[in-house]
């Protein structure tokens, strides 16, 4: 028997489940969560405690003695349908994130699968809760869903690989009450081929690399992995980055190495690095100098959970009064501290330092100078007034 609070108890019968006891009991009672409240706590067991001894004496039934996991056979072709008849079908499955998606048929999978050499039915990795495989064919039919294109599956598959490294907790992110989102930055020359933006506006929706890419790999974590929303993902208020928070470094404004090369790869290495945020700030400079750009990132520092990013001219104007990163880090950690005592920061920024960081290779299939012609023009151009 297994003692939950009430809004954790479907997540409790889908990690019972997921280890072959499909009939554990699971008993939902009122204590808040982390409660500290010891009248509340005591008031809850009060409440649970008739439940409790009936959940622990009641004799077991047939299926509790002998439980069997229910497993179906899942058609090939999940459904027929016109384009809106397809979404409504997919959303009552729970197979989507509320947007509307791009039906995975047989030949948009075969085309988004021409994105890598690797077979369609290789594994990449096993993607928790519940360890689905994560085949290079399912990575296509979730890419697809999300409308990303070929020449975004090497990236993907290095994302996968990245997320199933136990170094970034993602067994602890995804399916925490704290609701953390996956953060992709794309280093190397792949930035380029496949225009994913670096510049104004790279968090904000409207390029279709950045927006697909994180999507796709929001879809694959549902879909693959099984962390539903109210379920096994159990942020308490969410976060919108889970649609898609993914962004390219702008490597040639910056007056210091890469992420990548920080990383230890070499700058012809095409990259993505993850880590999981579940919050951001901005801030506004106290000055246009060293001092007074600092200052002001450390007045937010508490809150930096993982990344600290800035616009190229900040940079410049730290790099010219001999500021390196590793010296930005610390000041602005230390300054942060000594300012809030109480809230400190977990982690650094996004480099070498920062524990649950985790870098991948992004390996280009042989057909990558064709693939990336074919959708090179495949990029915003807008009307000027």
């Amino acid at each position: 028997m297994l003692l939950a609070n009430r809004g954790f108890v479907d997540d409790a019968h889908s990690a019972a489940s997921s280890k072959n006891m499909p009939t554990l009991r699971v008993l939902g009672e009122s204590v808040t969560c982390e409660s500290t409240v010891a009248e509340d706590i005591k008031s809850g067991i009060d409440e649970a405690f008739d439940d409790i001894v009936a959940a622990l004496t009641r004799p077991l039934t047939e299926q509790e003695k002998s439980p069997q996991m229910k497993i179906e056979d899942a058609p090939r072709i999940a459904f027929k349908g016109n384009l809106t008849e397809v979404n409504q079908f997919f959303y009552r499955k729970g197979w989507g994130d509320g947007l509307p998606i791009i039906p995975p048929s047989e030949e948009a999978v075969a085309e988004m699968m021409e994105g890598t050499d690797l077979p369609a039915d290789h594994v990449v990795a096993k993607i928790i809760p519940r360890m689905g495989k994560a085949t290079v064919e399912k990575i296509a039919v979730n890419a697809v869903m999300a409308g990303a294109l070929p020449v975004h599956m090497p990236v993907l598959i290095a994302a996968v690989q990245a997320v199933a490294d136990p170094t970034t907790r993602f067994d602890t992110f995804e399916v925490s009450t704290g609701s953390w989102a996956p953060f992709l930055v794309v280093n190397g020359p792949i930035r380029k081929d496949i225009h994913i933006n670096s510049g104004s506006g790279a968090l904000s929706p409207g390029n279709l690399p950045n927006s697909a890419i994180g999507r796709a790999l929001g879809l694959i974590v549902k879909n693959i992995g099984g962390a539903r929303k109210g379920i096994e993902d159990m942020g308490t208020l969410g976060n919108p980055g889970k649609y898609s928070l993914v962004l390219a470094e702008n490597e040639e404004d910056s007056p210091w190495e890469p992420l990548h090369v920080e990383r230890g790869f070499k700058k012809e290495d095409s990259t993505v690095t993850i880590f999981f945020p579940n919050q951001h700030a901005y801030s506004i400079p106290r000055g246009t100098d060293a001092k007074g750009i600092l200052d002001s990132i450390a007045g937010l520092s508490p809150r930096i959970m993982n990344a600290l990013m800035m616009i190229p001219s900040h940079a410049e104007i730290l790099a010219s009064e001999g500021w390196t990163k590793s010296k930005v880090r610390e000041y602005v950690m230390k300054l942060g501290e000594a300012d809030s005592a109480k809230s400190r920061p977990q982690r650094g920024d996004a480099s070498a330092t920062s524990p649950n960081t985790v870098s991948k290779k992004i390996e280009l299939p042989k057909n990558w100078n064709e693939l990336t012609a074919k959708y090179e023009n495949l990029v915003p151009a807008y009307v000027r007034y």
